[in-house]
């Protein structure tokens, strides 16, 4: 499988380097989903206090979010939005910048929003990338083999281009 990255000379991204990008991210992510809880958490004692919802059979703030499914789908999308932003408009997350790695489509272009949807929904929390182990030469993970994508590592100066592209001048 021929791919404009390998054209270029660009190889696609390892486990290692992938797992190393995806951990900084997942601290990311947890940190903004923690700020999504407070504030979550903060609507809701407004409603509760001001009569617009009640606690119901539930003992207090707490046990009624972590029955609600519409918190549960908030914190849930939090994270999506995160994923699919980075993806979409770069190609690369907090992490994967870090690591000098962009996810694109194999002729160098962005993914598209339904890529990234898929691509997030495919990784399983990250252990989509095991994948790789399975056929470590094409160094695919079972999220881009899904998204129809790939994971490549950036030269350092390309990588530079790229974030100085978008930072504001």
């Amino acid at each position: 499988m021929s791919s404009y990255s390998e054209y270029i000379g660009l190889s696609r991204a390892g486990l290692m380097r992938r797992l190393a990008a995806w951990l900084y991210d997942v601290l990311v992510v947890v940190s903004l989903i923690m700020v999504t809880g407070f504030i979550y958490f903060g609507i809701t004692v407004l409603a509760l206090k001001l009569g617009w919802i009640n606690l119901g059979d539930h003992e207090d703030t707490a046990a009624l979010l972590s029955n609600s499914p519409w918190y549960q789908l908030c914190l849930i999308l939090v994270a999506l939005f995160f994923y699919c932003w980075f993806w979409r408009t770069s190609g690369q997350t907090i992490g994967m910048r870090a690591w000098r790695l962009r996810v694109q489509n194999t002729d160098g272009s962005r993914l598209r929003l339904a890529q990234c949807i898929i691509r997030a929904a495919s990784a399983l929390l990250g252990l989509g990338n095991l994948w790789i182990l399975v056929n470590p030469r094409i160094k695919l993970a079972l999220q881009d083999k899904v998204a129809d994508c790939e994971v490549i590592i950036m030269s350092k100066e390309l990588n530079k281009k790229l974030l100085d592209k978008t930072q504001p001048s």
